[in-house]
């Protein structure tokens, strides 16, 4: 069997968010997710009272090493001999310790996979950004840092789509007879400011019009599988900041009040702006608005996200062999479903741009 040609990279690198493994680590990770807003210590304490909740420990981190030795198993079995890197924004290992191994491993290029789907400042500039940071704190005595090629946006790709539509499923089958016909499909995402939302984007809206693609092309395969066509609507949670600054609503709680006010008889809660089970899935809806659904005695169940399915694996896989062979000039079929097609291999300039400062980012065309 001929090897799938991963030329020019020698490495992957997964890019996460990170998150604290210990209690005493949950305010100082918050300190670095929130550094330069100006929140007070007292808020950020209040805010760790989540994390305590699951002894002091994000699932972030243990769900990254599952996806990190998902990822090497099938490129392994793929006969494809890549070093897979993982570094964190916010907490250890951070990108700029990941960066620092790949120049002193020699590594020359790597594709950067990163567990975001969607255009935001947050959801990708960031990450660019940071890439950006980790390359220029590369001490000269390690080597020099690798070029590194952000793969694109993921969001509409059959390999994480098609393992949201088995969740949803599976969640509607855990649903008593009498109310599984009138169920409401609720897909939930980080809120983000509007500011920031209105900007997503070569164009501005990008990340709400990229969640309601697929929520419309998951609605549409569900009805497809069990002939009812269900109502849906796209929802938001983990809303922060002062009060007077407006981000994206409505809130999934407000959301289910809603549903249960008009009279909706149960609910799917469809995590489809998270790619695994962390804290905003365990905590915000695995908890919060499970105890608003039991105070409303409103039957709710929540769909799985993407984790570690074997589809969404060997997509991060089909990522790499797109973007080489795209690098080596070669003809790429670029797959994707729903309205939207594939977007980009590189940022355009003024994409998703700093709500706060005009940063340097790598992976765009301004680089």
């Amino acid at each position: 069997m001929e090897r799938p040609d991963v030329e020019p990279y020698d490495a992957l690198l997964l890019g996460s968010f990170g998150g604290p493994e210990q209690p005493e680590d949950v305010v100082r990770f918050l300190e670095n997710v929130t550094a330069g807003r100006g929140i007070p210590r007292e808020r950020l304490v209040e805010v760790g009272q989540h994390y305590q909740l699951f002894g002091g420990r994000s699932p972030i981190n243990d769900l990254n090493r599952d996806l990190v030795a998902g990822i090497e198993k099938d490129l392994a079995g793929a006969g494809i001999d890549l070093t897979v890197y993982w570094g964190n924004r916010n907490w250890d290992p951070y990108l700029t310790d990941a960066l620092r191994q790949m120049a002193e491993d020699g590594v020359t290029r790597a594709a950067c996979f990163v567990t975001s789907a969607y255009s935001s400042w947050s959801s990708c500039r960031q990450y660019r950004e940071n890439l950006y940071d980790a390359v220029s704190a590369v001490p000269a005595a390690a080597g020099a840092a690798p070029v590194l090629d952000k793969l694109r946006h993921y969001f509409n790709h059959p390999g994480f789509v098609e393992p949201v539509v088995d969740g949803v499923l599976a969640a509607l089958a855990e649903l008593p007879d009498d109310v599984r016909p009138g169920a409401h499909l609720a897909f939930v995402t980080h809120s983000i400011p509007l500011s920031m939302a209105d900007t997503s984007g070569p164009t501005g809206g990008a990340y709400v019009a990229q969640h309601r693609d697929v929520a419309t092309e998951v609605t549409a395969r569900v009805a497809e599988e069990t002939g009812v066509h269900r109502e849906q609507a796209l929802v938001y949670c983990s809303r922060s900041g002062p009060p007077q600054v407006p981000w994206l609503e409505p809130d999934v709680n407000d959301h289910l009040e809603t549903l249960h006010a008009n009279g909706v008889p149960a609910v799917v809660l469809v995590p489809v702006g998270f790619v695994s089970d962390h804290m905003e899935v365990v905590y915000d809806l695995d908890t919060e608005a499970a105890a608003t659904a039991e105070r409303l005695g409103l039957p709710v169940r929540r769909a799985a996200t993407a984790g570690t399915d074997p589809r969404f694996v060997a997509m991060v896989r089909d990522l790499v062999l797109e973007r080489a062979a795209a690098e080596r000039g070669g003809d790429v079929a670029r797959v994707s479903v729903g309205a939207l097609g594939p977007l980009w291999d590189r940022c355009p300039v003024g994409c998703c741009p700093n709500p706060r400062a005009d940063r340097p980012a790598l992976c765009g065309e301004e680089t």
